[in-house]
């Protein structure tokens, strides 16, 4: 059942370049990379000397970006080397399993990832910091991670968009018919018994013994 849910048929050569260029897989990309700068930035300066967190003094706030991240991550790179296997799935419904979890994860990520811009922003314009000297400590990497969370949502809904038109290519198929023999169909009408065919035709000829017809009237014997 090869070629369902927008993959080419099972079995076919696989084309690294084709794959490359793919927007599903360069938004795949961008989501990994994204992920990586998002918990990157908190976790390098998302807490202060005093082990505060910058986003107005929130824990939460620092806990939420890295946790959002790193799952990003990992969902990212799992599902990366889901494109990359997906083709040589020959069974549908292993196929329909997949996309249905990407489509899943997909939408529940760029919702995560609002969520996430929402807070980060909110939490940011709400620091006051003790100290004045450190007031800009870590400004540089809390916008990067509040930049990038708002790309986030952009590539995640992308890929949401991508993973629900292939689960509807797939939906769409299921349904066709699974062969078709031309050969079969025949508008000729039916005939009851060998040779009915030829006696309906207009060249049927009757059989060699040809029966004479009775005297229409009495005729006297001749003596």
């Amino acid at each position: 059942q090869g070629g369902a849910y927008g993959a080419r048929k099972s079995g076919e050569p696989f084309n690294l370049i084709e794959f490359v260029k793919q927007p599903k897989t360069i938004l795949r990309l961008l989501s990994w990379v994204f992920s990586i700068i998002v918990f990157g930035c908190i976790v390098s300066e998302g807490y202060d000397k005093n082990e505060s967190c910058i986003f107005g003094d929130d824990p939460n706030a620092c806990h939420y970006g890295v946790a959002i991240g790193v799952l990003a991550f990992i969902i990212s790179t799992v599902f990366f080397a889901a494109d990359l296997v997906f083709p040589s799935i020959s069974s549908a419904e292993k196929r329909k399993k997949v996309v249905m979890a990407d489509v899943f994860f997909s939408g529940s990520w760029a919702f995560l990832y609002f969520v996430g811009f929402c807070y980060l922003t909110n939490s940011w314009a709400r620091r006051n910091p003790v100290d004045p000297a450190s007031a800009d400590y870590g400004a540089g990497n809390a916008q990067a991670a509040i930049a990038f969370s708002f790309f986030s949502i952009i590539t995640w809904a992308g890929l949401t968009y991508f993973a629900v038109q292939a689960y509807r290519q797939g939906s769409i198929s299921a349904f066709a018919p699974s062969y078709s023999d031309p050969g079969i169909e025949s508008t000729a009408p039916y005939t009851s018994f060998p040779g009915a065919a030829e006696m309906s035709s207009p060249g049927y000829q009757q059989g060699p013994f040809k029966q004479e017809a009775e005297p229409s009237g009495y005729q006297p014997p001749t003596y």
